[in-house]
């Protein structure tokens, strides 16, 4: 593809995510009633949380009621698509996780378009994972595990929370772009699959800070590297993927709020500022930051360049390893 061309439909898409309308009427007048944020993930999970904290701090702000509603299934495109075909006039919100950008790359039937129906309103929080191996493996940094992988093609297995989820395409990633063939375990959950890491009986997985540092600290895993650009701050001393061996390599989790596709710029200007005055409280940082959570919020244009590249990034690997969802 010509670099212009490229670069002129991520342009397009990411004006497309932002909101073209211009209404000033509607922004000084926003928000009039009860305004609803949807969660597409269960209670208590940590996109529940961040949904509940926006929720709150924004009824205070705005002086109206604004309410965090759970809306799950069908990995969280029931909720997705509630919030894609809502008016879009500020009054029905998404807070997303990071599979709202993996699912059209393993589904064919989503009822959605994602890159075109949601608008970008801020990039919450980014999530670092750990890449952990058992120790008994003769490896110490990502160089020494992918020639080690690449050594042993197809031998090398790995573990990860279930088919399709983000720690499968995480190490999905990592291969991909070492060019190393690795075997897959899909467990049900992290849990199960940690116990047999744990015990050796698979290499490697990719986890969350808060369930795999405690296995680290305590020299039961060791630790290949974060899977963000920046090193984690609850784990300073472990690289990053990219820095330790793999540039360019990049996989958080993370939570970004949108609108629905067509809401008035003027209103998620509003709401990008009501966003990024919650995640500058000092207590709002230390609630994210208990749950592994790194706060980045971005301008509405930086969220909708990043959410286009990562449902093209995810696009790419899911084919080139043949994973999809029936």
């Amino acid at each position: 593809m010509d670099v212009r061309a490229g670069g002129t439909i991520l342009a397009i898409s990411v004006l497309m995510l932002i909101g073209a309308q211009t209404s000033p009427g509607a922004q000084e007048q926003y928000p009039a009633r009860q305004v609803r944020i949807i969660v597409p993930t269960a209670p208590g999970g940590g996109n529940d949380l961040v949904a509940r904290m926006f929720a709150q701090a924004f009824s205070e702000r705005f002086g109206r009621p604004v309410i965090a509603e759970n809306r799950t299934g069908a990995g969280t495109m029931i909720g997705n698509d509630l919030v894609s075909k809502a008016k879009p006039d500020g009054y029905t919100l998404l807070m997303a996780p990071a599979a709202i950008a993996i699912i059209p790359a393993l589904n064919k039937n989503v009822p959605y378009d994602t890159a075109k129906d949601f608008a970008a309103i801020t990039h919450v929080a980014s999530l670092p994972s750990v890449i952990v191996i058992h120790p008994s493996l003769p490896v110490r940094t990502i160089k020494e595990m992918i020639a080690f992988a690449r050594a042993r093609p197809g031998q090398v297995f790995y573990g990860s929370a279930g088919y399709g989820t983000q720690p499968h395409l995480t190490v999905e990633l990592l291969a991909s772009m070492a060019k190393i063939k690795m075997v897959h375990v899909a467990y049900k959950g992290t849990t199960p699959g940690l116990t047999d890491l744990l015990t050796g009986q698979i290499a490697l997985m990719a986890g969350n800070m808060p369930q795999m540092l405690p296995h680290v600290r305590g020299g039961r895993l060791r630790p290949l590297g974060v899977t963000t650009a920046n090193r984690s701050s609850a784990a300073p001393d472990i690289p990053t993927v990219a820095e330790a061996g793999l540039p360019g390599y990049e996989s958080p989790q993370w939570y970004g709020f949108f609108a629905p596709a067509g809401t008035p710029r003027g209103i998620i200007d509003r709401l990008n500022a009501a966003a990024l005055a919650v995640l500058q409280n000092p207590e709002n940082r230390r609630r994210l930051a208990a749950t592994g959570a790194e706060v980045v919020a971005s301008t509405p244009e930086e969220f909708a360049a990043f959410f286009i590249a990562e449902i093209r990034k995810w696009a790419k690997v899911a084919k080139e390893a043949g994973i999809r969802m029936e």
